[in-house]
């Protein structure tokens, strides 16, 4: 018998369902999407197959991840082949000139701080003139208590990798601004995550 490829991650499953309906909200019909970090493929397969009118591109960092992502994805006729991506290069090899949308979920307080000023960076690049930057995960907010769950969180992170941790909203906006991406939307997510919705910073 044939060993499954599929990793499983019980937090993608988890969340998969609330950002896949606020995708749908979000964005028209139909488009062109690459997914940054997309580890075990999870949110590729179950979010794509609720937006058949777009063509998504899943990619990750680690080479080991994309069997996984392949093997998710591999009845849906709309999902291209993941790539192995490093946000950290200056050209991003294989991603489409103009894409229409680009999620990221649960990468950037796992991974240096770099990797998010990378993603601000390529995310402008890429976006068409209303494409969006969709990134998911746990928050620091300055006017906003953390919780419990994410001050651990955020401890253990630190504790695995002192460049991981997570992410002051405010110092990613200002990424985003240095990149020319402004926040146009901050949406809160169970377990005490957020979607973030960013894009061109429009002419006044």
């Amino acid at each position: 018998m044939t060993e499954d490829p599929r990793r499983h991650s019980p937090a993608a499953e988890r969340n998969r369902a609330p950002i896949l309906a606020e995708l749908q909200r979000l964005l028209p019909a139909s488009g062109l999407l690459l997914e940054i970090a997309s580890g075990t493929g999870q949110h590729a397969a179950h979010c794509s197959a609720g937006l058949p009118g777009w063509r998504w591109l899943p990619s990750d960092l680690e080479a080991a991840s994309l069997p996984s992502i392949r093997d998710w994805c591999t009845r849906l006729d709309h999902v291209s082949p993941p790539l192995q991506l490093d946000v950290l290069q200056p050209h991003w090899p294989g991603v489409p000139a103009r894409l229409d949308a680009i999620l990221c979920a649960n990468m950037i307080h796992i991974a240096p701080w770099a990797c998010c000023i990378a993603l601000m960076q390529g995310a402008a690049r890429h976006l068409s003139a209303q494409g969006l930057l969709i990134t998911y995960g746990p928050y620091l907010e300055n006017e906003v208590p953390t919780s419990p769950g994410n001050l651990a969180f955020d401890a253990d992170l630190r504790a695995r990798n002192p460049a991981w941790g997570l992410r002051h909203r405010e110092d990613v906006a200002h990424a985003a601004t240095q990149a020319g991406l402004a926040l146009r939307e901050r949406v809160a997510m169970p377990a005490n995550n957020l979607l973030l919705i960013w894009g061109h910073v429009l002419p006044a």
